[in-house]
């Protein structure tokens, strides 16, 4: 039998990480589609982020996207998000956005283009230091279309040069997080398309290099778990981006296709030890809501990653393990299966009353006037989001 308290214990530490780009508009390259009350600036992003955290108490941080949310004084920023109970968390360069990465960012076969986005990648670590994050995250759209478009080992090598330059810069408690995917938008070749390319990587730069596995980035049928326990027991298993996805990377919110992987990913995070802070996993939500509003979402991911956590820790790990020793298949099954069954809401409404939180966070902020507030103040200006 698992300790009830030691679950809840590792349910009240728990963190996750919601990223400021949720809280934009967002679509697919057909059509972006604008809601109301949508942040006008990263202040507002952080706002939308705090009011998560305040209604679930598990969101302390909010991911940032240079230069989604360029702003003239980013200590500034981060005294606002501490102001609003929040704090700032990843960095995430973007170097796919320019005219100039049409053939590349730092794989470009030409050497100025390849500055430039050194250049950018080193002006976020800056950003780092300025809001005392940890983490910088490194996702780099970079590949070719067309045999003989690009020499795959020569791109490799550029790769390896522009993270190397910017290990070099980073402070000693900060860490990249390699990120990788399978395809898009390069559709032939993609320079840091796997987990295992990542890892190589991470390998020649130094411990403070980790891999940060997107739910969304592999191939139909891959087993996400298989890569999180093997990456957390060699210590390089950096972050999660979590997200859900029917095909491609859909980016919908976590555990809506497959709640059963979620609970199998974050079973082997439970059993290598990924919760506790010192592995230094970075839970983090990647999304992008298009046709449902922007905070209940978050709050809805949210709540998925505490169920899917949940029920992983109430696994019985002793009988798991006899059962695996045993040669016992269906037993060893079975465990699992009877910790996914379990409903876990009621522990988890349980908790947030505990914490002086409502049991139903979707609800509460319904019930908060939030949503009327913003959309009535945030009336001019731009709305923040991307273009398609």
């Amino acid at each position: 039998m698992q300790d009830i308290e030691a679950v809840r214990a590792a349910l009240r530490a728990q963190r996750i990480e919601t990223p400021s780009w949720a809280y934009g508009n967002s679509g697919t390259r057909f059509k972006v589609f604008a809601q109301e009350g949508v942040p006008r600036d990263p202040y507002e992003k952080i706002a939308d982020a705090a009011r998560v955290h305040a209604l679930t108490g598990v969101a302390p941080l909010v991911s940032l996207h240079i230069p989604w949310d360029r702003v003239d004084d980013y200590a500034h920023l981060a005294a606002h998000a501490h102001e609003h109970g929040v704090r700032i968390g990843a960095i995430n360069a973007n170097v796919f956005q320019d005219d100039a990465y049409r053939l590349g960012s730092v794989t470009n076969p030409d050497a100025r283009v390849r500055r430039k986005a050194v250049h950018h990648l080193l002006t976020c670590v800056d950003v780092l230091d300025a809001t005392g994050s940890r983490d910088l995250k490194l996702w780099f759209a970079d590949g070719t279309n067309y045999p003989g478009q690009g020499d795959i080992a020569t791109r490799q090598g550029y790769l390896a040069e522009a993270l190397a330059e910017v290990y070099a810069r980073l402070g000693a408690d900060q860490r990249i997080l390699l990120e990788y995917k399978l395809f898009e938008p390069a559709f032939y070749m993609t320079d840091v398309p796997d987990w295992g390319t990542a890892y190589a990587h991470c390998l020649e730069l130094g411990p403070r290099a980790v891999v940060c596995v997107d739910t969304g980035h592999h191939a139909p049928g891959t087993n996400i778990e298989f890569i999180v326990a093997f990456l957390l027991s060699r210590g390089r298993l950096g972050a999660f981006d979590f997200n859900s996805r029917f095909y491609a990377d859909d980016d919908l919110m976590v555990g809506a296709a497959d709640p059963f992987q979620l609970f199998r990913i974050m079973h082997e995070v439970v059993r290598g030890g990924g919760l506790d802070p010192a592995a230094g996993v970075n839970f983090m939500l990647d999304q992008c809501h298009n046709i449902e509003p922007k905070i209940p979402a978050q709050i809805r991911s949210v709540a998925n990653v505490q169920e899917a956590t949940a029920k992983a820790l109430l696994v019985d790990a002793e009988e798991l393990a006899a059962a695996q020793r045993a040669g016992d298949v269906l037993a060893a099954n079975a465990v699992l299966m009877d910790a996914y069954a379990t409903d876990v809401r009621p522990l988890l409404r349980e908790l947030r009353e505990e914490q002086g939180l409502a049991p139903d966070p979707v609800a509460a902020y319904h019930a908060s006037g939030y949503a009327e507030r913003i959309c009535a103040e945030r009336v001019g200006g731009t709305q923040a989001g991307w273009g398609a």
